[in-house]
């Protein structure tokens, strides 16, 4: 299978596909919450005892890289698509 039908089969399915990975992210922050899968005897800080704070972290960051990359797009780097063609 190509990437470029991997990325309609996909398309044609978003909202499976969001509800899959919020599941997923559920299902990190349960397995997070046990002890005997992820030892946190040696966290850093206090947040990271909090079950699922990487999996929420990790998320969090990626919806901020993709706000800030489309403001910053917007903010000058795009540019109408017939440019060049002048």
């Amino acid at each position: 299978m190509s990437l470029l039908k991997t990325i309609e089969f996909l398309r044609s399915r978003l909202r499976l596909l969001v509800r899959a990975s919020f599941g997923v992210l559920a299902l990190l922050i349960v397995l997070d919450a046990i002890p005997a899968v992820v030892d946190k005897h040696h966290a850093h800080t206090a947040v990271e005892r909090f079950p699922g704070f990487w999996s929420i972290f990790g998320f969090v960051a990626c919806v901020l890289i993709i706000f800030l990359s489309k403001w910053y797009g917007k903010a000058g780097i795009m540019t109408r698509e017939d440019r060049y063609d002048e």
